[in-house]
């Protein structure tokens, strides 16, 4: 009996002994994720020196420079053939005069109405007769939902729509039909979406916002970078953002009572009102261009496999003479990434590197409509088809208000959409060694951020690959001149980093590709 006891343990023992090997190889490199890592990086990209990294701009190619400089360092393979660096192109389209007139009454933009540029802009005059006020984006006020397909026809019409969703004289929602139809009607976007599909010229928002906050929410100068690729056909529609009086003008309605009775002017109706637009934009091409860094560490035995890990090095710039740092967005992402290369980079010269390759690409433009990941899934320089999934890091090294109380967690975004494979080690990898708490609020499709599609990932996901984004939510200092280094929680950014590692670890590491069998972008 104690022979046969002595035997089994002594054939159970490789067992045991190679998985503990295992977690210590990991858990040994995990450490080369480390708080002194993190921190001495960010203190350079995040420093005023770097000018807010504004895409285009100096601060940028700076931080593009020390990128490349790290990734050389670790002796990575330059991932756009002998370079480091992927250049786009790109042009700067700016707003000049707006003349808009409803009526023959001249308004006055950033007073009473503002529009976000954007990269579609171009000159044009415009003329209609009509409007079509579509409520809340439903078809009268019976609440029964409608995707303006059921609407009159609203080709080349100008629609007026009120935002959000209707409320009870007791200020509650009026909800019908599905969870999606309900936050569907209240999502701006989808709003925008639906009534561009439909053909509509123009689209009026009613703001209830009072005048400062309007002319605050026009601020800036009107400028919009984007991709310099072919202008788009005439025609495209145009958003625009306009005060309670103004709706209240084109509806014919008392302005104070207008907010106030909403609920019970939802119905639809086509109103005779004359609308005059002539916009004039500026397109630049001053030779400006945004650049993608990346580095890759070959596989061993899968190296045509590829594993992403992404960030976005790029911010704010300098605004009204203050140099937005960017600290948490998206320095905290991108140090990460080129302390997750050190620990990689590492455990390959000691004998324990990948099975599959690894690329590390840190890209900018995110800030200006994810232009440089958008660039890179058009012109990629790995066959999307060989890329197994994307881990995008962007903003984990500070707390948000939901989490002031409890602050091992990181919010998980993604990992089911495509992947419930991927989804699972994400877990796993969490469960065994990391121990935070993964929080999905932001992955429920009908979370109104839209946080999924507001990242890098989302132009993997958009091209079938599998994505994780890691996220720490907002805060105060969320786009402001204040997001600097002293305020980053780094024992909780080191933490987050390595659950990062972990689930890279597992992926680079594991016999087989993981499958795509979920579809819920």
């Amino acid at each position: 009996m104690i022979k046969r006891l002595i035997s089994s343990i002594l054939l159970a023992s490789p067992i045991i002994i190679f998985a503990q090997q295992a977690d210590t190889i990991a858990q040994r490199y995990s450490r080369q994720v480390d708080t002194t890592q993190l921190k001495a990086h960010l203190n350079i990209i995040a420093s005023d020196a770097f000018e807010g990294r504004e895409t285009g701009r100096k601060g940028q190619k700076m931080a593009a420079d020390y990128i490349q400089k790290e990734f050389r360092k670790l002796k990575l393979k330059p991932g756009n053939d002998t370079s480091f660096l992927q250049n786009y192109p790109l042009v700067v389209r700016k707003l000049g005069n707006i003349d808009l007139s409803v009526n023959g009454t001249p308004y006055v933009y950033r007073k009473d109405f503002y529009t976000v540029p954007q990269p579609e802009f171009h000159d044009q005059t415009f003329e209609a007769e009509e409007v079509y006020f579509i409520g809340y984006g439903i078809k009268d006020s019976s609440m029964k939902y409608n995707d303006y397909k059921k609407a009159p026809d609203l080709k080349g019409k100008v629609v007026i729509i009120y935002p959000g969703e209707p409320k009870d004289k007791g200020g509650n929602f009026l909800k019908t039909g599905t969870k999606e139809e309900s936050s569907w009607t209240g999502n701006p976007a989808e709003k925008i979406n639906a009534a561009k599909e439909a053909g509509a010229k123009m689209v009026l928002f009613i703001t209830t916002a009072d005048p400062a906050a309007l002319k605050k929410a026009g601020r800036g100068n009107g400028e919009k970078m984007a991709l310099a690729t072919k202008m788009p056909e005439k025609g495209e529609m145009l958003v625009f953002h306009i005060s309670k009086e103004m709706g209240a003008k084109i509806l014919g309605v008392d302005p104070e009572e207008q907010i106030k009775k909403m609920e019970s002017n939802s119905k639809s109706k086509l109103l005779k009102v004359e609308v005059k637009l002539k916009v004039e934009v500026h397109r630049d091409e001053p030779g400006y261009s945004g650049d993608n860094v990346i580095g890759i560490l070959e596989g061993s035995s899968k190296p045509k496999e590829y594993v992403f890990v992404t960030a976005h090095y790029d911010h704010l710039g300098i605004q009204g003479g203050l140099i937005y740092n960017g600290a948490d967005d998206d320095g905290s992402g991108t140090v990460s990434v080129l302390t997750l290369a050190k620990a990689f980079a590492k455990a390959k010269a000691e004998g324990h590197g990948p099975e599959r390759s690894i690329v590390f690409m840190t890209v900018s433009g995110e800030e200006k409509g994810l232009l440089g990941s958008g660039w890179y899934v058009a012109h990629p320089t790995i066959p999307l088809d060989l890329i197994e999934c994307d881990l995008n890091i962007d903003m984990i090294g500070r707390v948000d208000e939901q989490h002031t109380n409890d602050r091992n967690y990181v919010y998980i975004i993604g990992s089911d959409k495509l992947s419930s494979e991927l989804h699972a080690i994400s877990e796993q990898a969490n469960a065994t060694y990391s121990k935070l708490k993964l929080d999905y609020t932001y992955n429920d499709v009908n979370d109104p951020n839209r946080f999924y599609y507001r990242s890098d990932h989302y132009n993997f996901a958009k091209n079938n690959i599998p994505v994780i984004f890691y996220f720490n939510g907002t805060h105060a200092d969320y786009h402001q001149a204040t997001d600097k280094v002293e305020k980053i929680e780094f024992d909780l950014m080191e933490k987050r980093a390595r659950l990062v590692f972990y689930t890279l670890w597992d992926l680079a590491n594991r016999s087989g590709r993981i499958v795509v069998d979920s579809h819920k972008n």
